[in-house]
């Protein structure tokens, strides 16, 4: 697509209107004889707006004089007409090509890539398996085996189950699949002991298959076998089998915060400013002399890359500094504020941490105070299953 438009913006064309009750008929018979019509318009039924190529509009009039169409240009556009336009202007003309070959060259080369359909996989370790098989910004794309850098993918990436890569301008396409990763299940037929998976304190037992080899109140490390999958008989010996069962233990969860009683509160005051620079290909330009007008703001950064079209990046990015005013004012906790907050922020992030494995039991809190800041420790004490498959090696 990019190609054919380069190709009607050098040899020329025309926006011709076409009217008539006949419209249809001029674009089929234009098919027909080849002819290349693009950004078809219809304004109305009985009119069109179409860009032809200034080879073929003698043949399109004639079709459309055929037809009992009447046809009009509306506007000339492309290089002929510029050059003819501008033909005194040497230096015009002579940038214009500089500019052009320019394009051509930068055509060659990748200046973007994107990541798409991962959700939790990052593109920082998509980009970095890419980047060690030669797919990179800047890289000459004649020099790069795709085919590689898909298979190194896969070969890396137990959680993607397809991956294709395409190509369009300069803008290099990274599609991914992600992966089910599902737990590994040992198969029914085969020996396994159950073990503990985290430091426990046995609470209930539920053994189906095996052999129990802790009671309830044990206190038990990660990796203790709980029920062994072998049976003692008296006359048939030791029996391996498949272990089955839950166990039940307490488990506890601890975070510490600790929390200033002297803070700054920081708050925005709604005023701001932006800076400007260019970005080529990794070299900054300035855009701006002078410092923040604002004593105390904070900046977010962001990046805009230049293309010519959907697919035709340039080496060029525009970054923007977003400055916003903001003011600090020093505020002071009391204990039970600062512990307050403290217990708040413990809680948060314990919650991450457990999810939905467990049940909540109990709370506990223990605080450590000084003059200038309170360390809080809450725990949590939750019953979980413990127990996971773990295959016996024979």
């Amino acid at each position: 697509m990019f190609f054919q438009k380069s190709r009607s913006i050098i040899t020329g064309y025309v926006e011709a209107i076409i009217e008539g009750y006949n419209i249809e008929k001029v674009i089929n018979m234009c098919r027909k004889e080849h002819i290349l019509l693009e950004n078809i318009k219809k304004n109305r039924t009985t009119m069109l707006c179409v860009n032809i190529p200034v080879y073929q509009f003698k043949a399109v009039a004639n079709i459309a004089k055929q037809s009992k169409c009447k046809i009009k240009i509306k506007e000339k556009k492309g290089l002929p007409f510029v050059l003819k336009k501008y033909r005194k202007r040497k230096i015009f003309f002579i940038s214009l090509i500089i500019l052009f070959v320019a394009l051509i060259a930068l055509s060659k080369f990748v200046w973007n890539i994107d990541v798409v359909g991962n959700e939790k996989i990052s593109n920082d370790e998509i980009l970095e398996i890419a980047k060690s098989e030669g797919l990179d910004i800047g890289k000459l794309k004649k020099g790069i085996n795709f085919n590689n850098i898909v298979e190194k993918i896969r070969m890396e990436r137990q959680d993607v189950s397809w991956v294709g890569i395409k190509m369009s301008g300069t803008n290099v396409i990274i599609e991914v699949v992600e992966a089910d990763l599902a737990p590994d299940v040992i198969d029914q037929n085969e020996y396994c002991n159950i073990v503990a998976t985290k430091d426990a304190v046995i609470d209930k037992i539920y053994a189906q298959n095996g052999t129990l080899q802790v009671k309830e109140g044990d206190v038990v490390k990660k990796g203790t076998i709980l029920v062994s999958g072998w049976l003692e008989g008296k006359y048939t010996g030791t029996r391996y089998v498949h272990a089955t069962g839950k166990v039940v233990g307490k488990v506890w969860y601890s975070q510490t915060e600790r929390v200033y009683y002297k803070q700054k509160k920081v708050e925005k005051t709604g005023k701001t400013e932006q800076k400007y620079a260019v970005n080529i290909n990794n070299f900054a330009i300035n855009l701006y002399k002078t410092l923040s007008k604002f004593e105390i703001y904070d900046t977010i950064r962001t990046e805009k890359k230049l293309k010519i079209s959907s697919d035709f990046y340039l080496p060029i990015k525009v970054v923007i500094n977003t400055n916003y005013e903001v003011t600090e004012e020093e505020q002071v906790l009391t204990k039970d504020e600062a512990k307050e907050q403290a217990i708040n922020e413990a809680r948060k992030k314990l919650m991450e941490q457990i999810g939905d494995e467990g049940n909540f039991i109990n709370e506990y809190i223990n605080t450590s105070e000084c003059d200038e800041y309170i360390d809080v420790e809450v725990i949590y004490e939750v019953h979980e299953n413990i127990g996971t498959e773990e295959k016996i090696a024979l």
